[in-house]
């Protein structure tokens, strides 16, 4: 079987991710087929993989580091938040069903085959597998069902890394608790730390650095700094929901577009190429006074409860403030779950998300949405209608969508890759300031992305500019990931001891 590396975490947020990603391109560049893998993971960030399975971005991303295409077997367990105790449940790519957060922990010991299968296929075909936890490794409510965790590093014959995020704070206390906390066996795992986001000089922290050596007796093998100019996808909706994206101002020399942050917010990675595009200013708007006549567009995103979200949007006044902006010839573009939103209403007769049956929408759109029980999971690649620019993207939807009136038109007509039947999707109203779409990752596409902020910038009368690369310059920030990792981490260290099977339980 493959050698493996499981990246291990003090708690959520720390950066396991990116620490995977950089160490999946770390190692293709050394020379070795590698293939990221974590069992479970909680997001509602998702993509779907070529095989038409459903999985977490975070695990898109780090195969795409790693020089592969995404498999189902990298994710085999996808958990999509729909309420505060509640998620719909994918296994290998495909929706096993809805459960509350107690059932599914007292079902967790029933899915360790699964997780077993998935991995086992990667280790027949890989030569090393990186693995991601999630969360703290160390919860101790939990370590009994745990499944992605330290039992899976053992089960593996993993040595582990454990990552602390110090720009949090209380960075001793991470990292010298948990390696308390965990039983002899479970330490003789742990090769060593690697401290995540650190900000000033270094050289300030090597006394840290002895402390933590001296307390656990195991070595940090990195102290990497904090960085900004490095371009990866985000994990999760963290950053979004959690306010921590700064409010960037607004003024008559930019291209300024808003995005609706909905509570159940999905698929947010759709609107990242926006945000570097020169002269675009981005902000995440969660009270409708923020939503001013200084914005151009207004994009409604994702979301993984279209139904209660529509329902917050009345209860908010973001309903009055949407269709004030639009009143005033703003712009706007419903992505998915924000699309149905635009629309007349969304009925929900089988409970697929709420207790309710019919929810009104904001009614921008001619159009219904009926929620069904058999989800839309495929690629897709066509040509918007409104402006002739070829699209790709990716469908993951429960809702079906028609429109209830012939004023307007379909707004993108699209296939599956290698299928020779189309069929039209979307809809926009006559001169399409406002429309909507289930194609995913319809802004990735240069040309549609390009002629949409050309067209709000002739609007403005401001100069036109062509697009940036989009996501095709992602692998250059690959690079650069695995270049400033390289540059922080003993990776001829970690590399010995993943070869040598020195470390096993």
């Amino acid at each position: 079987m493959a050698k493996a590396l499981m990246v291990l975490g003090t708690g959520s947020d720390v950066g396991k991710s990116i620490v995977v990603a950089a160490f999946c391109r770390i190692f293709k560049r050394r020379g070795f087929k590698v293939a990221p893998f974590k069992a479970q993971n909680m997001s509602n960030n998702s993509y779907v993989t070529v095989d038409g399975g459903e999985i977490g971005r975070a695990q898109v991303v780090q195969a795409e580091a790693a020089g592969i295409l995404p498999t189902v077997h990298m994710n085999p367990i996808l958990l999509k938040p729909s309420s505060g105790t509640g998620a719909q449940v994918v296994l290998q790519g495909r929706v096993f069903g809805q459960m509350e957060a107690i059932d599914y922990h007292g079902y967790k010991s029933r899915l360790k085959a699964v997780v077993q299968s998935s991995y086992r296929r990667l280790a027949d075909e890989y030569d090393l597998i990186v693995m991601e936890g999630a969360g703290s490794c160390c919860e101790m409510n939990l370590k009994e069902n745990d499944l992605v965790n330290l039992p899976m590093a053992r089960w593996a014959k993993a040595p582990c890394i454990l990552v602390a995020d110090i720009d949090r704070g209380g960075v001793f206390a991470q990292l010298i608790g948990s390696y308390h906390l965990m039983t002899p066996e479970e330490r003789s795992l742990t090769m060593g730390f690697l401290i995540n986001k650190f900000r000033g000089d270094p050289r300030l922290f090597e006394s840290g650095v002895d402390i933590i050596e001296k307390e656990t007796r195991s070595p940090v093998l990195g102290v990497v700094p904090f960085f900004q100019d490095i371009h990866i996808d985000s994990e999760d909706s963290v950053a979004v929901q959690a306010d921590h994206r700064d409010m960037r101002p607004v003024g008559p020399g930019t291209l300024n577009i808003s995005i609706l942050r909905l509570p159940a917010i999905s698929n947010f990675t759709d609107l990242e190429p926006l945000d570097r595009e020169p002269g675009v200013v981005v902000n995440y708007l969660s009270r409708p006074k923020e939503l001013s006549s200084d914005y151009d567009a207004l994009i409604l995103p994702g979301t993984k409860n279209a139904m209660e979200d529509a329902l917050w949007v009345q209860k908010s006044g973001w309903k009055k403030a949407v269709r004030g902006f639009a009143k005033q010839g703003g712009t706007l573009l419903g992505i998915c779950g924000g699309y149905q939103i635009l629309g007349e209403r969304i009925q929900d007769p089988e409970g697929v998300e709420s207790t309710h049956k019919e929810v009104a929408g904001i009614g921008l759109l001619p159009i219904e949405t009926r929620l069904e029980g058999q989800k839309i999971v495929r690629k897709v690649t066509g040509v918007c209608l409104a402006n002739k620019k070829r699209i790709r993207g990716y469908e993951i939807h429960m809702g079906r969508t028609v429109p209830l009136t012939r004023e307007g038109a379909a707004f993108v007509r699209i296939h599956e890759p290698g299928k020779k039947t189309s069929w039209y999707d979307g809809w926009a109203t006559r001169g399409g300031t406002v429309a909507g779409t289930y194609v995913h990752g319809i802004l990735d596409a240069s040309g549609f992305r390009g002629e949409f902020l050309n067209r709000l910038r002739r609007a403005k009368g401001l100069r036109e500019k062509s697009p940036q690369q989009g996501r095709q310059a992602r692998f250059h920030q690959y690079d650069r990931l695995a270049d400033h990792f390289e540059a922080h981490c003993r990776v001829d260290d970690i590399l010995s001891v993943i070869l040598s099977e020195r470390i096993t339980p």
